[in-house]
């Protein structure tokens, strides 16, 4: 499997049964969509896998299926992210233990800690496991900024090879891209970004929207890789009123789970915390879907 980490990757969503048990069935079908699609590989237990509310039975089984469906067609990346930083260790140890291709480590959140402290927590995640590492960055749901002085020092450790950046500072994101390495991977974390992002040097982008249109995803990375950059801006604003949506009508997943049901590929089912759509964002979520889909 190459060391190349450009591309598109999909978050992929966990779908339920009635009873909130996983439906690992339907999963296996929408791991095999996104083969076919051709996506480059999937980050499975993130935040729209509703990872802090998998236990670690469910955690392992998912990430088996996982990597037994892909057979080395397509990375598989494994959201093991923690504020306890033995945990994320221990969470770490197990994804490539089963298989996977790489972690995604998000900021610790709650705890709020110093840069220093995330320093040392990336680290020693790092110096733990053989398989790369990809941080995480999302101020909004951490309430902490990785800073481009710590991403730098971080950026040197051999196994730390890219970021998820969703910090949604633009500025930020290019301080990023300009100085680090140039095998150093910025994947923007969040679809409404990817064309800018990538237009300024970014490497893909880690998606929300290719649960529900990969290959129309897939196009827009490929038409930024070869340049083409005013047919990716068309496809860009196609899929733009949907990319909003799907991280501000509600908490990420519930608007992609939502669509997803309403294409029948999933049951419309969330573990609490999270909860079903109102009728009236609902409404006005499938209008979206149905103005792309035609």
């Amino acid at each position: 499997m190459s060391n190349n980490y450009s591309g598109l990757y999909t978050a992929l969503v966990t779908p339920f049964n009635e009873d909130k048990s996983v439906d690992y069935r339907a999963l296996e079908k929408l791991i095999d969509e996104q083969i076919q699609a051709k996506v480059d590989g999937l980050v499975i237990l993130g935040t729209t896998g509703e990872s802090p509310v998998i236990n670690d039975i469910e955690a392992e089984k998912i990430i088996s299926l996982a990597v037994k469906i892909s057979k080395n067609t397509i990375k598989i990346i494994v959201g093991t992210g923690s504020n306890n930083t033995e945990l994320a260790i221990k969470k770490s140890k197990q994804a490539q233990n089963l298989g996977a291709n790489a972690i995604l480590s998000v900021n610790p959140y709650y705890n709020k800690p110093p840069q220093e402290g995330l320093y040392r927590h990336f680290k020693q995640i790092a110096d733990s496991i053989d398989i790369p590492v990809i941080l995480y960055n999302i101020k909004g749901r951490t309430a902490v900024n990785l800073e481009i002085e710590t991403l730098l020092r971080l950026s040197r450790h051999k196994n730390i090879i890219g970021v998820k950046e969703a910090s949604g500072d633009l500025s930020q994101i290019m301080d990023v891209i300009n100085q680090v390495d140039n095998d150093f991977f910025v994947l923007s974390g969040d679809d409404a970004l990817t064309y800018p992002i990538m237009s300024l040097g970014g490497h893909g982008i880690v998606s929300v929207i290719s649960n529900i249109f990969p290959r129309e995803m897939k196009n827009i990375v490929w038409q930024c890789f070869t340049s083409n950059f005013e047919a990716a801006k068309q496809s860009h604003y196609k899929l733009y009123n949907l990319m909003k949506a799907l991280l501000s009508i509600s908490s990420n997943p519930i608007p992609v789970k939502t669509i997803l049901a309403h294409m029948g590929k999933i049951k419309e089912e969330f573990r609490l915390p999270l909860c079903q759509l109102g009728g009236d964002d609902k409404q006005k979520l499938i209008k979206f879907y149905n103005e792309i889909s035609g």
